[in-house]
């Protein structure tokens, strides 16, 4: 496969804020020092969010992939996420991301193949696999019971 490239743009705007756009995307993201550093702003996308979104979603888009290649049958897939930024040796970064998957299927004979998925997606996630942070996955099933009439 060729290389794929990526393009965003990022502009500031005031203060310790900016836009991120990109010229394949049509939406614009506002993003800023997060609260807990000086100057920081709340209620705004941080580059440590940015992080801890890109590995949440490449496990999702991972998943999906795999699950229609494997015809998995399941009614939704969400995914809770909690990057975690800590100081080592002077320098901040980026040490760990928990992620929280919860894939619901409509038969318990499922189970076990969408555990498998689930942790094939985890291996082959390209995010996941670029990053220095360590990557936890707890995932859960669940099933849901379709009263047929």
């Amino acid at each position: 496969m060729e290389p794929h490239a990526y393009n965003v743009n990022i502009e500031w705007k005031s203060d310790r804020k900016g836009t991120m756009t990109s010229p394949e995307l049509n939406t614009t993201i506002e993003v800023a020092t997060p609260p807990n550093f000086p100057k920081g702003i709340e209620g705004v996308w941080s580059p440590e969010h940015l992080f801890t979104a890109a590995v949440a979603s490449c496990l999702m888009t991972t998943f999906l992939s795999i699950a229609e290649n494997s015809k998995l049958d399941f009614v939704s897939f969400k995914i809770d996420s909690k990057g975690i930024l800590e100081q080592v040796e002077g320098k901040f970064l980026m040490t760990r991301v928990e992620l929280y998957p919860v894939v619901v299927i409509k038969e318990e004979k499922d189970r076990e193949r969408a555990e498998r998925i689930l942790h094939k997606s985890e291996a082959a996630c390209l995010i996941s696999n670029s990053v220095k942070a360590k990557v936890e996955m707890t995932a859960k099933i669940e099933v849901i019971f379709v009263v047929q009439s």
